[in-house]
């Protein structure tokens, strides 16, 4: 991936999930407040604030979330490994969360789902 311009980025430094605020103009995305709510919902401390391109090399894990791309990890950057060149815990954890949302297998999450026939 090459670009990512209708995603939000999340980083994992420190145990801590961090992400732009929306004051930085990022795309105020529903798949990225979802995130940001499940994230909290399991006691991870989700962080907004700035981020620079040198803090991305040195996160523990990255990670893209939007409509089409749901929650995309990023393993490498500048042909650096992020982490250790896999989707770490935080990550993996947000994509399985947020995939049974979505398949309604989080009966705690329902409402945020439209039966659609």
């Amino acid at each position: 991936m090459s670009e990512a311009p209708g995603e939000n980025i999340f980083i994992v430094r420190n145990g801590q999930l961090v992400t732009p605020s929306l004051a930085s103009s990022v795309l105020e995305g529903i798949t990225r407040d979802a995130i940001i709510k499940i994230g909290k919902d399991l006691d991870v401390d989700v962080i907004e604030r700035d981020i620079t391109r040198s803090e991305l090399i040195i996160s523990e894990e990255i990670f893209l979330t939007g409509t089409a791309a749901e929650i995309t990890p990023i393993i490498k950057m500048d042909s650096k490994q992020i982490g250790n060149g896999k989707p770490g815990d935080i990550t993996k954890k947000m994509m399985q969360e947020y995939t049974d949302i979505v398949m309604n297998k989080n009966k705690d999450y329902s409402h945020w789902l439209t039966e659609v026939y």
